[in-house]
């Protein structure tokens, strides 16, 4: 993935058996939880191109919510800030080698920010 690319889709949901039932049913996403994390299903649409989570809705995360790459959390969220967005999770870490952040737009959409390797061969 490139720098701009949404790597990433969560999808809130109350009941994450249902939902990844629905989903699979629906578009033919393959769900399945991934090693590490638990209670997160992560689907794949057909055509390896895009992907996600099922997330369990909670207050302030219920709308499904993108997320960025980005060459540097810190200089893009500078950038949200100076455009009159808001920094709602400052830069926290997934992996050893990948991070993510959430910011509101001027208009209060929730948007995701990805900063690391999505090489998934190793």
């Amino acid at each position: 993935m490139a720098h701009g690319d949404i790597t990433h889709i969560d999808i809130p949901v109350a009941d994450l058996g249902a939902a990844s039932a629905f989903y699979a049913d629906l578009f033919g996403w393959q769900i399945a939880e991934m090693p590490g994390f638990e209670g997160y299903p992560m689907w794949q649409a057909p055509n390896g191109v895009s992907g996600g989570g099922l997330a369990p809705r909670s207050e302030g995360f219920t709308q499904p919510r993108s997320y960025v790459e980005v060459d540097s959390i810190e200089d893009t969220l500078e950038k949200v800030t100076a455009g009159g967005g808001t920094v709602l999770m400052e830069k926290s870490p997934i992996s050893e080698t990948s991070w993510w952040a959430i910011f509101a737009d001027p208009d209060g959409n929730h948007v995701g920010l990805y900063e690391g390797t999505t090489d998934t061969s190793s």
